[in-house]
C-alpha cells in the first residue's frame, strides 16, 4: 500500500512539473512574439507603370521597371511599389530598404523561364551550402525593413518543359544528356562543402543545375511577406537565410515541383509563421542552419520559430528540423495547426545525422489536429541519408520535445525514434494528452532514452512509457 502510494504521489508531481514547463515554453513563445521587430514603411507609393512596365504582354519583361522604382523609393526613404491589376512577366527582382512590394488581388507577377536571365550569380545557400548561384526570382541581401504584401500572385512559372526538369529526375522532364543537378553539380557542390572550398571555387552555373529559389532574403533583419498566393517556385519556396525578425502571415505556398519546400528559415531568429497554407512537393517548413562544414563553420542555429493556425496538405513533413541543421536548433512553439493529406508523409519531423552534429533542443507542440498522414505523427531520425558522402565524426543531439493535445486519425506509426546505437542522443521526448487512432504499427523506438508518454491513447487504448 505504501509503495502504491508513493507511485502516485511521484506520478501527480511529474505531471504537475511536466505542466509547469510547457507553461513556461508558452509563456516565453509570447515573449519571443513580443519582441520581432515589425516593418513600418512612409505613405508613399511607386507605381511600377510610371517606370514602364507593361501589363499583359507576353512579349515584355518588366523586371528592369520594377527594379528602378524599388531602387527609387529606397533611395527615397521608403514606401510601396505598387504593381497593379494584370498580369506583369518579369526576370529577377531585387528588394531593397524600406520598400513594400505590395501586389494587390488581380495583380500578378509572372517570372519568366529563361535561365539566362537569372546569372551572374548571386550569394546564396543552396541545401546548406554557401555558393554562388542563379540570382532568386526574388531576392534581397544585406536589407533591412522590407516586405511582399497583398493579395495577389508570385507564379515562378516551374514546370516539368523548364526549371524542373533540371532535377535530373525522369519524371519531372529530364533526359539524358540535359543538364541536371543529380548529373554533375548537386555533387560538385557537396564536394566543395566537404573540401572546404574557398567561395571564388564554388561559382554554380548552367551545367550545374541548381535550380534558384522563388524568394530568397539573405542577411536581412525585419521582413514581413504576406497576403500573397505563391506558385511554381523552380526550388524552395521562401527561403530566410542568416536573417531575423520575420514575419510570414496569411501567406498560401503551393508548388508540386521537386524539392518544392514552402518554408525553409536558415540560420534564422525570431520568425512567426502564421495563418499560412502549404501544399508542396517536399517539407511544408524546414528548418535549417547549415550543411556540414559549413553550417560549423559558421555555427549560427536557428532559433525562437513560431508556427500556429497553419493548414498543411501534401508534403514530406508538416513542419520540419533538419537536415541541413549542422548550425542547431532551438526554441520551436507549434500550435493550432490542421493537417491532412495521403501526401502528407511526417507530422513533426526532425532529420539529421553524424554528418550534420548540433544540438537541437526546445520542441513544443499543442493543439495540432491530423486528418491522416502516411508515415508518423512524431518522426526523430538520426541516421538520415546514410549513404552521404561526408565526415561522420559529429553525433547530433536531440532533446526536450513535447506534444500535447495532438490528435491523428490515420498513420502507420504514432511515435518513430530512430535514434544512434548509442541512446544518450535523444532525450526527454514526451508525449501527453493525445489520441491517435488508425495506427497501423503502433510505436517504434530505439537509441533514445527518458521517452515518456502520459494519457498517449493509440487507437483508443493508453499506452504505456517504454522501457
Amino acid at each position: 500500500m505504501k509503495r502504491i502510494v508513493i507511485l502516485l504521489v511521484c506520478t501527480l508531481l511529474i505531471g504537475h512539473l511536466q505542466a509547469d514547463e510547457m507553461k513556461a515554453a508558452w509563456k516565453e513563445a509570447a515573449k519571443i512574439e513580443k519582441n520581432i521587430k515589425r516593418t513600418k514603411f512612409p505613405k508613399r507609393d511607386y507605381n511600377i507603370l510610371d517606370f514602364g512596365a507593361v501589363a499583359n504582354d507576353t512579349a515584355v519583361l518588366n523586371h528592369d521597371a520594377i527594379n528602378n522604382a524599388i531602387l527609387e523609393c529606397s533611395l527615397n526613404g521608403g514606401g510601396r511599389v505598387v504593381v497593379p491589376q494584370g498580369d506583369f512577366y518579369t526576370g529577377p527582382i531585387r528588394l531593397k530598404s524600406n520598400v513594400n512590394l505590395y501586389i494587390p488581388k488581380g495583380a500578378a507577377l509572372k517570372f519568366s523561364t529563361r535561365k539566362e536571365l537569372y546569372l551572374p550569380a548571386v550569394l546564396t545557400r543552396w541545401e546548406g551550402i554557401d555558393c554562388y548561384n542563379y540570382h532568386p526570382l526574388i531576392y534581397a541581401y544585406g536589407e533591412h525593413n522590407i516586405a511582399i504584401t497583398g493579395g495577389g500572385v508570385i507564379d515562378g512559372q516551374g514546370s516539368n518543359d523548364n526549371w524542373w526538369s533540371m532535377c535530373g529526375a525522369a519524371k519531372f522532364g529530364w533526359k539524358p544528356g540535359m543538364p541536371g543537378q543529380n548529373v554533375m553539380g548537386r555533387n560538385r557542390l557537396l564536394r566543395a562543402g566537404e573540401d572546404k572550398l574557398p567561395m571564388e571555387d564554388r561559382l554554380m552555373g548552367h551545367e550545374e543545375a541548381l535550380r534558384p529559389q522563388l524568394i530568397n532574403i539573405n542577411r536581412c533583419k525585419t521582413v514581413l511577406i504576406e497576403g500573397v498566393t505563391l506558385l511554381n517556385s523552380p526550388f524552395w519556396v521562401i527561403h530566410p537565410l542568416l536573417s531575423e525578425d520575420i514575419i510570414v502571415r496569411g501567406v498560401s505556398m503551393i508548388n508540386d515541383g521537386p524539392n518544392g519546400d514552402g518554408l525553409d528559415p536558415e540560420s534564422c531568429k525570431n520568425v512567426l509563421i502564421e495563418d499560412c497554407f502549404f501544399d508542396t512537393g517536399d517539407d511544408c517548413i524546414a528548418i535549417k542552419s547549415g550543411r556540414n562544414n559549413d553550417g560549423r563553420k559558421w555555427g549560427i542555429p536557428s532559433e525562437n520559430i513560431i508556427v500556429r493556425n497553419c493548414v498543411m496538405r501534401n508534403g514530406h513533413g508538416g513542419v520540419v528540423i533538419g537536415s541541413e541543421i549542422s548550425g542547431g536548433y532551438r526554441n520551436l512553439f507549434v500550435e493550432n495547426c490542421e493537417m491532412d493529406s495521403p501526401e502528407l508523409d511526417r507530422v513533426i519531423r526532425i532529420k539529421t545525422s553524424t554528418c550534420r552534429g548540433g544540438l537541437i533542443e526546445n520542441v513544443y507542440v499543442r493543439n495540432v489536429n491530423v486528418g491522416q498522414c502516411r508515415e508518423a505523427v512524431l518522426r526523430i531520425n538520426l541516421q538520415y541519408e546514410n549513404r552521404e558522402n561526408c565526415q561522420r565524426d559529429f553525433a547530433p543531439t536531440v532533446r526536450n520535445v513535447i506534444l500535447e493535445n495532438v490528435t491523428s486519425q490515420k498513420s502507420r506509426y504514432g511515435v518513430q525514434i530512430i535514434g544512434l546505437e548509442d541512446d544518450s542522443h535523444v532525450s526527454n521526448i514526451q508525449v501527453r494528452n493525445s489520441h491517435f487512432n488508425g495506427v497501423a504499427d503502433g510505436n517504434r523506438i530505439s537509441g533514445a532514452q527518458n521517452v515518456s508518454f502520459d494519457k498517449l491513447y493509440i487507437n483508443g487504448e493508453e499506452v504505456t512509457t517504454p522501457m
